[in-house]
C-alpha cells in the first residue's frame, strides 16, 4: 500500500460537508448567493480530486493514497481508507457528477434552496465515502449516511404526486439489504477474531479469512442482496423506476451516475473476494438473472409512455451487462464491467439531464406530447442524439468499449450467456432510436412545441462537458483500462488463489486465515 503524507482521500471526501456548513451560515432568501457558494464548493471538489487522477500509480495492484489510523481500537475500528482500479474513477465520477448537477439545476430548484444544496453537499461527501472505505464499519456509516440526502431529495422535492410514496420504497429496499448486511459484517468480525484472536472491521485483514464454504454461502447472500437492491437486479428492481420517475432531476441523475454504482462496487470490493468459493458455485445464477434484467428492461422500455420511466427502466438492462461482465471474472470482463459503469454514468446521466431540460420548457414527459423538436431546437437534438448513440453503444462511442470488453468475458466465459445477452444490445437499439424518432423527428404540430428555446449557454456547458467524456472514452479508452489492469489482475490472481486454497479445507474445517499474496 502506498500512504500519503497529505491526507488527499480524507480531504476529497469531507470537504462538501465543510461547504454545508457555510451554507448554514447563509440567509436563506439570497437563493443566488447559495446556488454560486454550492458551485463554487463543488467545483473545489473536483479540482481537488483529480490529484488521484494524475498521481495514481500504474505499476502496482496495490491500494494507493492509503489513510489509516485507529478509530474506536478496542473494537478494531479503525478510520482506514484508499482506492486502487476499481474504486478511483467511482470517486472522479461523483465529484464530476456533483458539479454538473449544481449547474444543472441552477433554476429548477426555487423552494428551499438552502436545504437542497446542503442535501446535495451531504449526499456527495456519502457516495464519497462508500468508495474509498477499507474498514466495514465506516463502510456501512458512509452506506447509511448516504441514503438520508437522497431519500429527502426525493421526498421533498420531487413529483408532489408520489414523492412520498417513491422515497419511503426506496428507503425501505435498501435499508432491508443494509440490516443483513450489517449482519454479515459482524459474522465475519467474530470469526476472524476466533481464528486469529484480533477483532478487526480491516477489509484487507478480512481477505485472508477463509470461511467454511457453507458459511460462505449464507454471508455472500446476506452482501449479496444489498448490493442486488442497489443495483438494481431483478426480481429487485422495482423501487427504481418510482424513484427515478418522482425524483427531481438533480436526484435522478446522482441516483443513475453514482448511487447505482455503489451495487456493482459491492459485489467487486466485498462479496466476490471475501467469498470467492459462493461467488464462483453462484456465477450461473448471478449471470442468468442479469441476463433477464437485460432482456426485462429493454423489453419494457419499448412499451412506456413517459421518457423519465423508458430511462429508468433502461438503466436495469445497461447495468445487467455489468453484473454479466463482473461474474464473468476474467480480466476482459471484469474491466468491461468497470469501464461500463462508468459509461452508463456519463450515458444515463446525460439522458436525465435532457429530459429535465425538456420538462422544464413543456411541463410533460409523454413521449406523444412531443414530436418534430428537432426543427425547432437543433443544438438539443445534435446532444441528444450523440447521448441516444452511446446509449446503445455505437462504435466510436464510450458504450461500445465497455458493452465490447463484457461480451468477449462472457463469451470466454460461457458462449450461451454472451449469445443470448447480445440481444439486449439490438433491443436497446429498437427503443432508443424509436423513442427518439417519436420526440424529435416528424411534424412539429403542437403549438407548445412551436415556441421552445434551444439549450441555453449553460446547458450547452452541462451537456459538452459530458459528450467531451462519452467522446474519450470512446475513442482512446486505454487513459482508463490502463489504470484498472494492474488492479485488475491482482484481483483476480487473489480471488483465485483464495478459493483454491478454500477447494483445499476439509470438510467440516472451521475458519482459519490464509496469506494469499496478490502479484505485483
Amino acid at each position: 500500500m502506498s500512504q500519503m503524507d497529505f491526507p488527499l482521500l480524507t480531504w476529497v471526501t469531507f470537504f462538501p460537508l465543510l461547504g454545508a456548513a457555510i451554507l448554514l451560515f447563509l440567509n436563506k432568501e439570497k437563493k443566488e448567493t447559495i446556488r454560486l457558494v454550492t458551485l463554487i464548493v463543488t467545483l473545489l471538489e473536483f479540482a481537488f480530486s483529480l490529484p488521484l487522477f494524475f498521481q495514481f500509480r500504474l505499476d502496482t495492484p496495490a491500494m494507493q493514497f492509503v489513510e489509516k489510523v485507529p478509530w474506536i481500537p478496542e473494537y478494531g475500528i479503525s478510520y482506514f481508507l484508499g482506492i486502487d482500479g476499481i474504486s478511483l474513477f467511482l470517486v472522479l465520477l461523483t465529484t464530476f457528477f456533483t458539479l454538473i448537477s449544481v449547474i444543472a439545476c441552477w433554476n429548477d430548484i426555487q423552494e428551499k434552496v438552502k436545504e437542497f444544496m446542503i442535501c446535495i453537499l451531504f449526499l456527495e461527501t456519502g457516495m464519497i465515502g462508500v468508495f474509498v472505505a477499507l474498514d466495514l464499519f465506516l463502510f456501512y456509516v458512509f452506506w447509511e449516511v448516504m441514503l438520508i440526502p437522497m431519500y429527502l431529495l426525493i421526498g421533498v422535492w420531487g413529483n408532489p404526486k408520489r414523492r412520498i410514496y417513491a422515497a419511503v420504497k426506496f428507503f425501505i429496499y435498501t435499508m432491508v439489504g443494509s440490516v443483513l448486511m450489517l449482519v454479515a459484517i459482524l459474522v465475519l468480525y467474530f470469526q476472524n477474531g476466533a481464528a486469529t484472536g484480533i477483532y478487526t472491521f480491516d477489509l484487507l485483514e478480512l481477505y485472508k479469512l477463509q470461511v467454511p464454504l457453507s458459511v460462505q454461502f449464507w454471508l455472500f447472500l446476506a452482501f449479496g442482496l444489498a448490493f442486488a437492491i442497489k443495483v438494481p437486479m431483478f426480481p429487485f428492481h422495482t423501487w427504481l423506476p418510482d424513484a427515478h420517475t418522482e425524483a427531481p432531476t438533480v436526484g435522478s441523475v446522482l441516483l443513475a451516475a453514482v448511487l447505482l454504482k455503489m451495487g456493482t462496487y459491492g459485489f467487486l470490493r466485498f462479496s466476490i473476494p471475501l467469498f470467492p468459493h459462493a461467488s464462483y458455485q453462484l456465477v450461473p445464477l448471478v449471470s442468468i438473472l442479469a441476463i433477464i434484467g437485460i432482456i426485462y428492461g429493454a423489453l419494457v422500455c419499448l412499451v412506456q409512455k413517459d421518457l423519465k420511466r423508458l430511462i429508468a427502466f433502461s438503466s436495469v438492462s445497461h447495468l445487467g451487462f455489468v453484473m454479466l461482465g463482473i461474474f464473468a471474472l476474467n480480466q476482459q470482463g471484469i474491466e468491461g464491467g468497470i469501464l461500463q459503469m462508468l459509461n452508463h454514468g456519463f450515458s444515463t446521466g446525460a439522458l436525465f439531464l435532457i429530459v429535465g431540460m425538456i420538462y422544464e420548457r413543456r411541463h410533460t414527459r409523454m413521449i406523444e406530447d412531443f414530436g418534430g423538436l428537432w426543427k425547432q431546437m437543433p443544438v438539443f437534438a445534435a446532444f441528444f442524439m450523440v447521448v441516444t448513440l452511446s446509449s446503445i453503444g455505437l462504435p466510436g462511442l464510450n458504450g461500445f468499449v465497455g458493452e465490447f470488453l463484457i461480451l468477449v468475458g462472457t463469451f470466454k466465459a460461457n458462449r450461451v450467456f454472451a449469445v443470448v445477452a447480445a440481444t439486449g444490445i439490438i433491443l436497446a437499439a429498437a427503443y432508443m432510436l424509436w423513442m427518439y424518432q417519436r420526440v424529435m423527428f416528424g411534424e412539429l404540430t403542437k403549438a407548445e412545441n412551436k415556441v421552445l428555446k434551444d439549450l441555453s449557454a449553460r446547458e450547452v456547458l452541462v451537456l459538452g462537458c459530458i459528450t467531451l467524456f462519452i467522446f474519450w472514452i470512446g475513442v482512446y479508452p486505454q487513459t482508463f483500462l490502463s489504470r484498472m489492469e494492474p488492479t485488475v489482475k491482482g484481483y483476480l490472481t487473489q480471488v483465485n488463489a483464495k478459493y483454491q486454497a478454500g477447494l483445499k479445507l476439509p470438510e467440516g474445517e472451521k475458519v482459519r486465515v490464509v496469506q494469499v499474496e496478490a502479484k505485483k
